[in-house]
């Protein structure tokens, strides 16, 4: 079936008490990481109507990773940035996808995403995770980053919750929960720490934060 980009926007703005389609598709956001946050981070990104995202991994698909990522059994073995691409491009062709198949680090972060107003942390280790934001925060003081911390487990959603902690640093997770401590990642709890964190997204792109 062939859309028009006239007719996304419409069916976009259909849900919504006012026009928000402009807004959202001159939106820049970055996401740091592909796995359970960052490829659900993206896909209501792209559903929602925001125009470009810059998306960063050096991974590949696993099937240990087909139990709460975006990614399907055809594409294990695929680059995530890869076969992301390809699975937002079906749900919105009209979002314009950077994608960048490197290791994000202290070096190399600001040069990745250096036009995004937005950056989502989706590490899954917590060094890599204090890193990020600590550089981000450190030299893009105009940015805003949005973190996902303590998400593992299962039920307890509601403690799942978004956190104000600077201006421009928001933290979305239960604040305890980690995988280290034998409890694992179920599809349910990263998906609505995900939510958290593009719903964040959205409400600053739209003049709410």
């Amino acid at each position: 079936m062939s859309i028009t980009e006239e007719q996304f926007a419409q069916a976009v703005d259909s849900r919504s008490s006012k026009p928000i389609y402009d807004k959202l598709r001159t939106a820049r956001v970055g996401i740091a990481g592909l796995g359970g946050l960052g490829s659900n981070i993206a896909a209501a990104l792209v559903r929602s109507g925001v125009g470009h995202l810059t998306i960063a991994d050096y991974d590949v698909v696993e099937l240990s990773n087909i139990n709460r990522q975006i990614y399907s059994l055809k594409h294990i073995g695929m680059k995530k940035t890869e076969a992301l691409t390809e699975i937002l491009a079906g749900i919105n062709p009209f979002c314009e996808i950077t994608p960048h198949f490197a290791k994000v680090t202290a070096d190399n972060c600001t040069g990745i995403f250096p036009e995004c107003d937005i950056i989502c942390e989706a590490f899954d280790l917590p060094d890599q995770k204090a890193m990020l934001v600590n550089t981000l925060l450190e030299k893009c003081p105009d940015k805003y980053v949005i973190s996902g911390s303590g998400m593992a487990g299962w039920g307890r959603a509601n403690e799942i919750r978004t956190r104000k902690l600077t201006d421009r640093f928001f933290l979305c997770g239960d604040g305890s929960s980690d995988v280290a401590d034998g409890e694992g990642l179920t599809a349910s709890r990263v998906i609505i720490c995900a939510g958290h964190q593009a719903s964040k997204v959205i409400e600053i792109i739209l003049g709410g934060e």
